[in-house]
C-alpha cells in the first residue's frame, strides 16, 4: 500500500469558518501561496456558491496554484456543483467536493429523508460532478456517527459512480482513536472497489482528539488527511497540519512521508494567525511560543547539557531559531550561567552564587528576567564584558 500521505488543506475553507476571521481574495491568495510551497497536495479553496465573494476567491486560486489540486466544495445539489465547476473552470488540477450526511441524526432530523435517498443522492451528486472534472471527492458528513455497514453502502455507491476520493468526516470531533480507526478499516475491508479510491480523514477537535484520530485513520488505510494551519475551524478547530506532519516525520517506523518542506511550518503558522487575526495559543505544540521554551530548572539544565534531553524536534525542523531559555524563579544556576554567556558576561564561581541570590529575589518581584534585568544583575563586576 502506498505510504505517501496526501495532505488536504482547508485553511481557506473550513478554517475561514472561524467566526471574525472570514478572508477577502487577496487575502486567500497570500495564503494559498504559502500553502503552495509550502508542499500541501490539495488547497480546498472556498465554498463557490455561498456568496459572489467566495465564488471569485475559489476562481482567482484556480488560475494562480499550478503545483496543488485547487478544490472547492458543494452540496448534493446540481447548482452548487455547477457553481463549483464554474469557478474552477481554469484550474490545472481541479477537484469538486461534493456530499451530503449519512449519520441518522443528520439523515432524519436534518436533511428529512430516507437511507435509500441517501444512497440515491450520493450517486447523483457524484456522477453529476464526473460531467465536470475526473477528480471528484464524495464526503460523508457526520460519518464518524454513523452505522459502519450503511456507511460502507453509501461510500460504495460514490466509489461505483466515480468517486476519486471518499471523505469520512468526524464532523462533530465524536469519535476515540480508535472508535475512528476500526471505521476506516471496516470501509478498506468491506468496500467493493475500494482500492480505485483515497480514502480520506476530515477530523474536528470538539473532544481534543482531532489529531489522534487522524493518525489512526492513517494507520488503518487512509492516505488523505484534511487539516488546517493551526488548527483553525468550526467549533473547537480541525486536524492540525503541523501535528500530523511532524508526528510522522518524528515517528519514523510508521514509515509514512508527505510533502511538506517542515521548515516552513512555523512562518506559514505566523502568516495564518496575523491575517486571520487569530493568535495561536502559547502551549500550542509545534508552532506555539512556548514549544521551544524552557522555564523549569530541571529542563533547562537537561536541555543545556544535551537538547534531546526535553526536545523530540529541533526548532529548525519547523522554522524555528533556537530553543529559548526563559529566567524566572523556577530556573537554577546552570541556566543563568547560560543566559549571562549569551549576552558576553562569564563569571566565577562564587560571583555565581552571589548573583544567582539576588536574580531569585528579582524573579520572585517582576516574574521573568530579560537581558536588561540581567546586566543590572552584574553591573558591579567590572571585568564583565556585557
Amino acid at each position: 500500500m502506498n505510504n505517501r500521505i496526501q495532505i488536504f488543506d482547508t485553511t481557506l475553507r473550513d478554517g475561514e469558518q472561524v467566526p471574525g476571521c472570514g478572508l477577502n481574495k487577496n487575502e486567500k491568495i497570500t495564503i494559498a501561496k504559502a500553502l503552495e510551497e509550502l508542499g500541501v497536495d490539495v488547497i480546498e479553496a472556498g465554498f463557490p456558491i455561498s456568496s459572489p465573494g467566495d465564488f471569485e476567491s475559489v476562481k482567482a486560486l484556480a488560475e494562480i496554484i499550478k503545483d496543488a489540486t485547487v478544490c472547492g466544495l458543494s452540496r448534493a445539489v446540481k447548482k452548487d456543483i455547477e457553481c463549483a465547476a464554474e469557478a474552477l473552470k481554469k484550474a490545472k488540477r481541479p477537484r469538486i467536493h461534493t456530499g451530503l450526511g449519512t449519520s441518522d441524526q443528520h439523515v432524519f432530523t436534518k436533511l428529512k429523508i430516507t437511507r435509500e435517498e441517501v444512497i440515491e443522492r450520493a450517486k447523483a451528486c457524484v456522477s453529476y460532478a464526473k460531467k465536470f472534472v475526473e477528480d471528484v471527492e464524495f464526503y460523508a458528513e457526520d460519518a464518524g456517527r454513523t452505522d459502519n455497514e450503511f456507511l460502507a453502502r453509501v461510500i460504495e455507491t460514490a466509489v461505483q459512480a466515480g468517486a476519486t476520493v471518499v471523505n469520512i468526516p468526524d464532523t462533530t470531533g465524536y469519535c476515540l482513536p480508535e472508535e475512528y480507526g476500526q471505521k476506516i478499516k471496516y470501509l478498506a475491508d468491506n468496500v467493493k472497489g475500494i482500492e480505485k479510491a483515497t480514502i480520506s480523514t476530515h477530523c474536528h477537535n470538539d473532544l481534543g482528539l482531532s489529531t489522534a484520530n487522524s493518525i489512526a485513520g492513517i494507520q488503518n488505510g487512509a492516505r488523505q488527511v484534511e487539516c488546517t494551519i493551526n488548527g483553525v475551524g468550526e467549533r473547537a478547530g480541525n486536524t492540525s497540519l503541523e501535528e500530523v506532519v511532524m508526528i510522522l516525520r518524528k515517528h519514523k517506523w510508521l514509515k509514512f512521508e508527505t510533502g511538506i518542506n517542515s521548515k516552513m511550518l512555523y512562518p506559514v503558522s505566523q502568516l495564518v494567525s496575523d491575517t486571520m487575526n487569530m493568535p495561536v495559543q502559547p502551549n500550542k505544540a509545534i508552532v506555539g511560543a512556548n514549544a521551544f521554551a524552557h522555564s523549569s530548572g530541571i529542563h533547562q539544565d537537561g536541555v543545556i547539557k544535551n537538547r534531546d534531553n526535553y526536545e523530540i524536534i529541533d526548532p529548525a525542523e519547523v522554522g524555528v531559531n533556537k530553543s529559548s531559555i526563559i529566567l524566572t524563579a523556577r530556573s537554577g544556576r546552570a541556566a543563568l550561567n547560560f543566559r549571562l554567556g549569551q549576552i558576553g558576561v562569564h563569571l566565577g564561581k562564587d560571583e555565581l552564587e552571589e548573583t544567582y541570590g539576588r536574580f531569585l529575589k528579582m524573579a520572585d518581584e517582576i516574574n521573568v528576567v530579560n537581558d536588561p534585568e540581567l546586566r543590572e544583575l552584574v553591573e558591579g563586576y567590572t571585568h564583565v564584558n556585557a
